[in-house]
């Protein structure tokens, strides 16, 4: 788009339109249609280059393509001069770049302050070639101001949520509405998101700000929110693709009342603040979707902190490849699952992706033949193919108990949470010997070590051959960003530490992550699971004893086809999925493999 066409005014639709012939994007007759066409009231505020991206105009340059928003966006950056950028609502100092201007102000030109660093404020425009708003800004900021252009639409979303926040928190702390809707503690009320208001209108605080807590952390693809007090400010973080980013402070007061709102929505107790709590809140986005959050309270020096452990429903529907398992590892798991009888063992630390094995294999298993009930602390995911009970302590109903009972509910298949103590595991066993499917978890680093922790428990050798199955071990690697994922060199050493002690052979390429704009230049998007799966052959069960070698148990399921997590890993760094370094950093060290 040539410069001379705008100098000195607004973006004109009939003028853009012209151009965009001119150049061969679109045909004479779109263009003739759109001018006179009768828009809409909707269609008449907006910028032109969101109208034209509502048109679903084909692109003549690219057949098959419309022309968008971003590219129309990326024109005018190279005409105007500005550079283009990428709003990355985690990088954007909110608070501070609020306070740089009135929202009105910001409103009516059409900017929004993205970035404040020593030298200079970067404001995002709309308009390239109105600067009048420019002189009037620097008389209050008393810094150079550094303008660039983004695509309308981002402009104007951002600046009603940064706008929206920041005013609800500063009201929030001022004494303003803290108030939350009747009813909300009803458990099978959706909390429905996705409704921010002008930042003028007269809103409830901190209902806004919640939604817009947990609009956010959808649209980042985060697995855990953690709002964390300290002395003066309390700090929001986000964990997404296994890894902490800090996401807003909020003032301590302000926390408070934040934390309050959500343990309302989990049926909490809000005036217990010294005792750690379990909640759970069900959530409508604003695309439709549902999802599951899990709330734990902690009391620390400072006050309560909060962390919501996100589900989504849509994991459920993902075949077992897409989770990661696949090949000879898909084989021999769908095989044990297959076992009439028995115990079947996931293990792995915190977040490695257990609760969603179990509940991905429960919902393959769950037909009409079959009673699947499980046992939980807490209930991760509702799911209606399921029996599901809550551990409750304060009544007695522990997992012993509880399968205690479901023995006596004509079940096929047992899923208990998770085995911590000696009875748990005897009635685990005892639900095996008499003919049921047991599936559980147990926190070992490997597979071979969940036969040891069975035995500290007291569980006989004997018992152990009689009844378990098979026990998997699984962590979560990050993949690759398919849009920035660059080649890298082989290193043979780094290579053979990899994938000791087995003698492999390297790829003939591999990659590293590089960083763009889709990842948010971390270079991962998304994670898969590596696994290691134990099949108690006779070789293994032989070696089960009251005193087991572990390191002799390990050779010996290597050699019956147990592949460990480290060249599980392998093999998907020599799919080009994953990096060596991702797998290096969440696969046990060989050393207990010599």
């Amino acid at each position: 788009m040539a410069s001379e066409f705008f100098v000195e005014r607004a973006l004109d639709l009939r003028t853009i339109l012209l151009e965009l012939v001119d150049s061969g994007v679109v045909e004479q007759r779109d263009a003739n249609f759109m001018l006179g066409a009768n828009r809409t009231s909707e269609q008449a505020v907006l910028h032109p280059f969101q109208y034209i991206a509502t048109q679903n105009l084909q692109d003549l340059r690219t057949p098959g393509q419309a022309v968008t928003e971003q590219a129309l966006t990326e024109s005018l950056s190279v005409s105007s001069g500005l550079e283009l950028f990428h709003i990355d609502p985690m990088k954007v100092p909110v608070a501070e770049a609020s306070a740089i201007m009135s929202y009105a102000f910001a409103k009516r030109h059409g900017l929004l302050c993205v970035d404040i660093n020593v030298d200079e404020v970067v404001i995002a425009v709309t308009e390239p070639y109105l600067t009048q708003w420019q002189e009037q800004l620097s008389q209050t900021v008393r810094q150079s101001i550094k303008r660039v252009i983004a695509p309308p639409s981002d402009i104007e979303r951002y600046r009603v949520e940064f706008y929206s926040l920041s005013r609800s928190v500063s009201s929030a702390e001022s004494g303003g509405n803290a108030s939350s809707p009747s009813g909300a503690t009803n458990f099978e009320q959706l909390l429905e998101l996705g409704k921010l208001k002008d930042p003028e209108a007269n809103d409830q605080h901190i209902v806004n700000i919640v939604d817009w807590l947990l609009n956010y952390a959808f649209d980042q693809r985060a697995s855990d929110i953690h709002i964390e007090p300290r002395r003066e400010r309390s700090r929001m973080r986000f964990r997404i693709d296994g890894v902490l980013h800090d996401i807003y402070e909020f003032p301590l007061s302000v926390a408070m009342a934040i934390v309050s709102r959500l343990k309302i929505l989990g049926r909490m107790n809000v005036a217990e603040k010294r005792k750690p709590q379990d909640g759970r809140i069900k959530a409508k986005r604003p695309s439709g979707d549902e999802a599951e959050l899990r709330l734990s309270t902690l009391p620390t020096v400072f006050g309560e902190k909060l962390v919501m452990r996100i589900f989504d429903p849509d994991v459920l529907l993902k075949s077992f490849e897409e989770l990661g398992l696949s090949g000879d590892d898909y084989k021999r798991w769908q095989d044990m699952v297959g076992r009439p009888h028995g115990i079947l063992l996931v293990t792995g630390p915190t977040g490695s992706g257990k609760t969603t094995t179990l509940y991905s294999s429960l919902r393959a298993l769950a037909t009409d033949e079959v009673n699947v009930c499980t046992i939980e602390d807490p209930i991760e995911m509702v799911e209606d193919a399921f029996n599901q009970t809550q551990v409750q302590h304060n009544i007695g109903l522990d997992f012993a108990a509880g399968i205690r009972t479901l023995m006596r509910q004509d079940p096929d298949i047992i899923m208990v949470g998770e085995i911590r103590d000696v009875e748990t595991a005897r009635m685990a066993v005892q639900a095996a010997l008499t003919g049921h499917l047991v599936i559980s978890t147990l926190h070992t680093n490997d597979a071979p070590t969940a036969v040891s922790r069975l035995l500290d428990l007291g569980i006989a050798g004997y018992l152990i051959k009689a009844t378990v199955i098979g026990i998997m071990a699984q962590r979560l690697v990050r993949t690759l960003c398919a849009h920035c994922k660059t080649e890298a060199e082989i290193k043979d050493k780094d290579w053979d530490d990899l994938v000791r002690p087995w003698k492999v052979n390297a790829p003939k390429k591999i990659y590293e992550p590089a960083g763009c704009l889709q990842c948010r230049n971390t270079g991962y998007m998304g994670r898969q699971g590596i696994y290691e799966i134990l099949s108690l052959s006779e070789g293994v069960q032989e070696l089960i004893q009251d005193n087991t070698d572990l390191l002799k148990l390990r050779k010996q399921a290597m050699r019956d086809g147990m592949r460990t997590l480290r060249l599980s890993g392998a093999q998907k760094v020599a799919q080009g999925m994953t990096s060596m370094s991702e797998v290096l950093r969440v696969a046990p060290p060989p050393e207990n493999y010599k």
